[in-house]
């Protein structure tokens, strides 16, 4: 093992494996070293969070690390987001207003097995010239000014190593090693817990109901693809396939309305689901047996004052930021921070200052981080409400797609030019974002007691929504052609944003008072309306 390093990464999770594989693909000559706490091969079916994937992390697994061979062999490609609400009991979901697709849309994601891609990560990486040591904890870093840094690393034996490098790249998780020696620690407003755990069988719940007409929603039978949530006032309740054969389950509940104490063990996270999701309950109760791990996690979300570093230290994944396992973001902000560190780390091997860099690429990166914050904060009591979270989900997917994925997808957050011209655009769409989970908000106190009526939306069925999701697979443009694309998509949120508000108004005149009625066009946005419990149709 070799005593000095271009870049060393302190954790060989998914962030960290994913950016050594990164770093060799795109600069071969870098010596990369991968610090690894555990000792490999962890058992598949691995008790961490981040199994489901959407468009942006899928996008850089596929195509940026040239992982699809193994996705596609060796995990799952996922029937994307699928969500009952409550209804009644919730002992019936075929009686459940269903949001989600018929079959796979056009871009892919997939449900990751981590334990399975991490073992295979860190293979491929020693394959690749990494130098990976697991079974190994950090037990000090010494930053360096103006020279290299240097690490001190123990093994299961207590034999003490010290390794120097000129980056180094905190990829350790919560455990936050720099975040917290450096006092970066930010605490987030977002407030809630979860539970999760795993079985070892496969639960489909295409099995849950034999409502002919529910089972052809889906006439492949492969709902079970998704990843399924069941939401209520405050909570979801998470349903993940992997590929190892295992079923992964996880409660994500608001702190004030479903304290943490309620869910916080494997028999009271069993009594909670009777309370507020019996059906599945009697699920979970038939496979007790086949418990594989459970873990819970107080207060998941945090922040942090800053995750690139002029002093060539960066902070990738769960040691730098997380928002909220809603949406499965997890593995995009991934994504974004790799592009970032391994930008910064082959400029400087080439010579280059890039301090200028460093500072946009970390303002660009704090920004979509409380651009996505606003998804979740105050907002868990609206998951109960079918319509309110019907409007709110086709916005925030319609928003993603349009303009975040949009952006990963043609390349350009690493371009710190391009965003800076297009910086009255994104202000102007940060602050429609900011406006419309308000008026989501709104929306829901006002409509929170109304029940609706059982039937299958899918948001892909909406054309502006299923071009947008479809369009990120296509080719790259230019500067000018992208511009003008990112104007007509904001054009086009605009009127998506006036027609849910529309809406609302319609039922709720009392609305008017909190949105902006100014006459422009609208989307059409009626295959996603429901019709209110006891209302007569036509």
């Amino acid at each position: 093992m070799p005593a000095r390093y271009d870049v060393a990464i302190l954790g060989g999770g998914l962030a960290g494996g994913c950016l050594a594989r990164q770093l060799r693909l795109e600069a071969p000559a870098l010596r990369v070293l991968v610090v690894e706490k555990r000792r490999h091969p962890v058992r598949e079916a691995a008790f961490k969070v981040g199994e489901s994937s959407v468009e942006i992390g899928a996008h850089y697994f596929q195509k940026r690390l040239g992982l699809e061979p193994h996705l596609r062999s060796a995990q799952l490609e996922k029937l994307g987001l699928r969500y009952f609400f409550t209804r009644g009991d919730n002992r019936d979901v075929a009686a459940r207003v269903e949001l989600g697709p018929a079959a796979f849309p056009p871009v892919p994601s997939f449900q990751l097995d981590r334990g399975r891609l991490e073992n295979f990560l860190l293979r491929e990486n020693a394959a690749l010239g990494v130098t990976v040591v697991d079974g190994c904890r950090v037990q000090s870093i010494a930053l360096g000014r103006g020279g290299d840094h240097h690490v001190t690393i123990a093994d299961e034996d207590g034999r003490i190593r010290e390794i120097a490098a000129r980056w180094i790249v905190d990829a350790s998780g919560r455990a936050g090693l720099l975040k917290r020696q450096l006092g970066l620690v930010r605490a987030s407003t977002h407030a809630a817990n979860a539970a999760w755990w795993r079985f070892r069988s496969r639960i489909a719940i295409d099995d849950w109901s034999r409502d002919s007409s529910w089972r052809a929603r889906v006439p492949s039978g492969l709902r079970w693809h998704s990843t399924v949530h069941l939401m209520g006032v405050g909570y979801w309740f998470w349903l993940i396939p992997l590929a190892s054969g295992s079923h992964s389950f996880g409660i994500v509940a608001d702190a004030e309305l479903h304290p943490f104490a309620r869910i916080n063990r494997f028999e009271r996270a069993l009594d909670w689901l009777r309370e507020f999701e019996p059906q599945a309950a009697e699920v979970m109760e038939r496979h007790a047996h086949e418990l594989e791990d459970f873990l819970a996690l107080q207060h998941f979300a945090h922040a942090c004052a800053r995750v690139f570093s002029p002093d060539r230290w960066a902070l990738v994944g769960e040691a730098g930021v997380f928002t909220d396992p809603f949406y499965s973001p997890g593995s995009d902000f991934i994504a974004m921070g790799n592009d970032y560190t391994t930008d910064l780390i082959v400029r400087d091997a080439r010579g280059e200052n890039v301090s200028e860099r460093v500072e946009a690429f970390n303002a660009t990166y704090l920004r979509l981080f409380e651009a996505f914050i606003r998804l979740y904060d105050g907002q868990y009591p609206i998951m109960g409400n079918a319509q309110v979270m019907t409007a709110k989900i086709s916005w925030d997917n319609s928003s993603y797609w349009s303009m975040t994925a949009l952006l990963f997808f043609q390349r350009r957050f690493v371009r710190p030019e391009f965003i800076a011209s297009i910086d009255p655009l994104l202000r102007r769409y940060f602050v429609l974002h900011a406006r419309m989970q308000q008026f989501f908000n709104a929306w829901f106190r006002a409509d929170a007691a109304a029940q609706y009526e059982p039937v299958g939306l899918n948001i892909l069925g909406i054309d502006l929504m299923r071009d947008w999701q479809a369009s990120l697979a296509a080719p790259l443009v230019d500067d000018d052609a992208l511009r003008a694309r990112l104007e007509h998509n904001f054009e086009n949120l605009q009127a998506l944003a006036r027609t849910w508000q529309a809406v609302a108004v319609d039922r709720h005149p009392g609305l008017r008072r909190v949105v902006d009625e100014d006459g422009g066009p609208l989307v059409d946005v009626s295959p996603l309306r429901l019709t209110p419990a006891g209302v007569p149709v036509g």
